[in-house]
C-alpha cells in the first residue's frame, strides 16, 4: 500500500504548509487533515509525522490570532473606546471610526469657549462669570446636576457630541458640555490682599502648562498667579481644560512690568525666590519669611536675566537622580508643596 494510493484530500498539503489566508479556512483544513490522519493510521510512523505538523498548524493558528487582537486590545485603544463611550458618539458604539474633526472658527464677539464637565461645572458656580450660553448633552445635563427645561440666566441647547465636536473639534475632550461666556478680567497687583502665597510666571507661553499650574496653585492655597500681560497665554478653552476648574477658584493678577512688581511684593513683606535648575541652594532651605512669591520661567530658556537680577533668592529643587530638570507645570506643584508646608510651620 503506498501513499499515493490514498488519494488523499489536496488540503491536507495546505494544512501542514499553512498556505490557506483566514482563520476559518484554516481550521477546516486541519479537520480534513486529521480525516486524513485516520485513513493513515494503519501505516507505520506517518501518523506521528502528521500529528506533530499538524500541532505545528495548531500553534501558528493560535499565534496568528493573538496578533491579531493586540490592537483591539490594547491598553490605549480601551482608553479610547471609554473616551467614545463617555462622549456617547453614535458611529464608535456602531464599531465605525470616528472621523476626525477639525475645530470651527473662534469666537469673535471676544466670548471664550470653556469645555468639560470639571470646567463647565466650576463657571456655572461662579457668581463672576458672564455665560452667554451652555450647549449640553442629555446625559453630560444629568451629570452637571441640572434639570433638563430649568430656569437659567443664559440659554441651553441640548445637543449631540457631534455638534460640539464641529465647534471645538473632535480631538478636545469636551465630555458633552461646552458653554460661551466672557473671560475673566486680570486683576492689578493691589489686589492681591493678604495672600501667603503666591506664584509668579516669567513668560510661560503654554497654555497647558499654565492650566496645569493653576491647578496645583489652587490645590495647594496660592492666593494668585501673576503674570504679564504680554507672553503669557490669554483665557482660552485649552487653558481652562488643563487648569480643571481652577480658573475660577484663583485671582489672576497681570502686570506690565515684572521687575516693577517684584520690587512691589518685596515692599509689602513678600520673598521672592525663582527657581533654576542651577540655583545655589535647596529649595527649602532658602525660605525666609512669612510671604513668598515663587517665580517660575519659561521652559528652555527659564527665567530672565532681570528677572534673576531682581528676586530676594535663587534657588533648586532637589533631584539625586539622572533628570535634573522638571516639566515647569511639574516643578510649580513641587515647590507650591514646600513652600506651604514652610508657611504652616512657621505660623506654629
Amino acid at each position: 500500500m503506498s501513499l499515493a494510493s490514498l488519494k488523499l484530500p489536496p488540503t491536507i498539503w495546505s494544512a501542514l504548509w499553512l498556505s490557506e489566508p483566514t482563520l476559518s479556512t484554516r481550521l477546516v483544513t486541519v479537520l480534513w487533515s486529521i480525516f486524513a490522519l485516520e485513513r493513515l493510521s494503519a501505516l507505520p510512523g506517518v501518523r506521528l509525522a502528521l500529528f506533530t505538523a499538524l500541532r505545528a498548524v495548531y500553534r501558528g493558528l493560535m499565534k496568528s490570532d493573538d496578533k491579531s487582537r493586540t490592537p483591539k486590545d490594547s491598553h490605549y485603544a480601551r482608553l479610547r473606546r471609554a473616551h467614545r463611550d463617555t462622549t456617547g458618539d453614535a458611529s464608535a458604539q456602531s464599531g465605525r471610526p470616528r472621523p476626525r474633526v477639525i475645530a470651527g472658527d473662534l469666537p469673535t464677539d471676544g466670548l471664550v469657549r470653556l469645555y468639560g464637565l470639571h470646567t463647565v461645572r466650576a463657571a456655572l458656580d461662579n457668581p463672576a462669570r458672564r455665560i452667554k450660553r451652555l450647549m449640553v448633552t442629555r446625559n453630560a445635563l444629568a451629570r452637571l446636576e441640572l434639570e433638563e427645561g430649568a430656569k437659567l440666566p443664559f440659554p441651553v441647547e441640548m445637543v449631540e457630541p457631534r455638534d460640539i465636536d464641529r465647534i471645538v473639534g473632535s480631538e478636545a475632550v469636551h465630555q458633552g458640555a461646552l458653554l460661551e461666556a466672557h473671560p475673566l478680567k486680570p486683576k492689578p497687583l493691589s489686589a492681591l490682599g493678604d495672600a501667603q502665597l503666591v506664584l509668579v510666571l516669567d513668560q510661560v507661553t503654554d497654555p497647558h502648562n499654565v492650566g496645569a499650574i493653576m491647578r496645583s496653585a489652587v490645590a495647594f492655597g496660592a492666593g494668585a498667579l501673576i503674570t504679564t500681560s504680554r507672553h503669557s497665554p490669554a483665557e482660552s478653552g485649552v487653558l481652562a481644560k488643563s487648569a480643571s476648574g481652577a480658573l475660577e477658584h484663583i485671582d489672576h493678577i497681570e502686570v506690565r512690568n515684572l521687575a516693577d512688581a517684584l520690587g512691589q511684593l518685596h515692599d509689602i513683606g513678600f520673598q521672592t525666590i525663582g527657581l533654576d535648575s542651577e540655583g545655589p541652594a535647596e529649595l527649602e532651605k532658602t525660605f525666609a519669611a512669612e510671604r513668598i512669591a515663587l517665580v517660575l520661567g519659561a521652559e528652555g530658556k527659564g527665567l530672565r536675566q532681570k528677572t534673576r537680577d531682581t528676586v530676594t533668592a535663587l534657588a533648586r529643587l532637589d533631584m539625586p537622580g539622572a533628570i535634573r530638570s522638571l516639566n515647569v507645570s511639574n516643578a510649580a506643584a513641587i515647590a507650591l508643596y514646600a513652600a506651604g508646608r514652610h508657611l504652616t510651620t512657621s505660623s506654629k
